[in-house]
């Protein structure tokens, strides 16, 4: 029997105790990038709730069987029940160097680019939502993203101010390995790439390009922070693959390649000296709920994140757009030393998938690449996405699944 290995791609449900302390956080850090002066009084509070709910929640990941667990993303700040940001959000406290824009990303005028010249144009200008106005217009029909906060901009130099926050985040973690059973070096926390730290308005470096190596400094402290208390970062970069959609109109192949080359080249410098063993990076299409008609082919990209200095990479392949896109592994050769941890369930579908169909997809990848090189997952983040109940019984599945494919292979 083979042992199958079991993840998520990071975001777990919220308690409402932890959202409504949230929201108290998230007008605090407003509030800062406003100029304003804060006090907090209720700190001491805030971060005995948040680490009694890490404990309690990598408990509940033991229970279900996951066996490489992480916070759940707690320490980055959810104040709704509904909200695709956080993985991303969380970044603006930990950053000097930011003010609140004054500028809707939604509402920012298009942006167009041109053979040779790609750039990103705004969120509301994505071509998926151009070919399909009427659904993205009715706040029916379930493509909307959920709570957004007023976004900030980069009007002087950049700098890590999130010590403490990521210190936390460790201690958290490491107390929930430890009462559960788990390893010390089993757990991993989520930390954002450069090439989408850097979708925020730049009002301070010469160009895109300089601004996006100004993260990879930045963020490196995180991934340092991370990585030498003996746990794994996952790097979150939807860039890779979902800046697809945000470039109009469609970029060639080429063009694209190139223009993602420069955030891997970062994101790389970012991590030197880090033992890939401790790095995973999950590259996914955005997780809305919408048509995603317009997402990029994982092959045309695949030997580019293949050579990310990670030993993991994560990728959506359990919804209907990328399902396919396992055959990707028939002529694409594992690098010695990585593994894959494709989706097995989806986020983007309440229905729960069957265990049966869950060891299908499994064992699909493993006699691919080998079942000790593959890690069943999720394909993005289940908090803010799909309901609590919901999301632990798709980790049901999924483990119910990897004991069956185990058991096959």
């Amino acid at each position: 029997m083979a042992t199958i290995r079991t993840s998520h791609a990071g975001s777990l449900p919220r308690t409402p105790e932890l959202i409504e302390a949230n929201k108290v956080k998230q007008a605090q850090n407003t509030a800062r990038l406003a100029g304003e002066t804060v006090t907090d009084a209720a700190t001491q509070e805030f971060d005995e709730l948040l680490s009694a709910s890490v404990i309690d929640l990598v408990k509940r990941q033991k229970d279900l069987g996951i066996s490489l667990p992480n916070d759940g993303e707690y320490g980055h700040s959810m104040a709704a029940d509904f909200d695709y940001g956080a993985w991303w959000h969380y970044s603006f406290a930990r950053t000097g160097g930011l003010e609140l824009d004054d500028v809707d990303k939604w509402d920012a005028p298009a942006v167009r680019s041109e053979p040779g010249n790609t750039v990103l144009t705004s969120f509301g200008d994505r071509r998926d939502r151009n070919l399909f106005p009427g659904v993205y217009g009715d706040a029916n029909a379930g493509t909307d993203t959920g709570h957004q906060p007023q976004f900030p901009k980069a009007t002087s130099a950049i700098s890590y101010v999130g010590h403490d926050q990521v210190a936390g985040d460790i201690a958290n973690l490491k107390a929930g390995l430890a009462a559960a059973g788990y390893g010390e070096h089993d757990g991993y926390i989520n930390a954002l790439s450069p090439g989408s730290a850097s979708r925020i308005a730049n009002e301070f470096y010469a160009s895109d390009e300089e601004f996006i190596w100004a993260w990879a400094d930045v963020l490196r402290e995180e991934y340092l922070a991370i990585t030498e208390a003996g746990l794994t970062v996952q790097i979150d970069d939807p860039s890779l693959a979902e800046n697809f959609d945000q470039i109009n109109p469609e970029p060639s192949f080429a063009d694209y390649r190139s223009f993602i080359q420069v955030r891997i080249d970062a994101l790389n410098h970012a991590l030197r000296g880090i033992d890939p063993a401790q790095v995973r990076v999950h590259t996914c299409w955005g997780s809305w709920h919408g048509p995603h008609v317009t997402d990029l082919p994982f092959k045309e990209i695949v030997d580019q994140v293949l050579t990310l200095n990670a030993a993991g990479i994560t990728f959506e392949a359990a919804n209907v757009r990328h399902e396919h896109e396992w055959r990707i592994w028939e002529d694409t050769k594992l690098p010695e030393g990585k593994y894959i941890i494709p989706g097995i369930v989806s986020h983007s579908t309440n229905v729960v998938e069957h265990p049966e169909l869950v060891a299908d997809r499994i064992e699909r990848f493993a006699k691919l690449v080998g079942p000790e090189n593959v890690v069943a997952s999720t394909d993005c983040g289940l908090g803010g996405r799909v309901h609590p109940e919901i999301a632990v019984a798709k980790l049901q599945s999924l483990t119910a699944g990897a004991e069956i494919a185990g058991k096959r292979l």
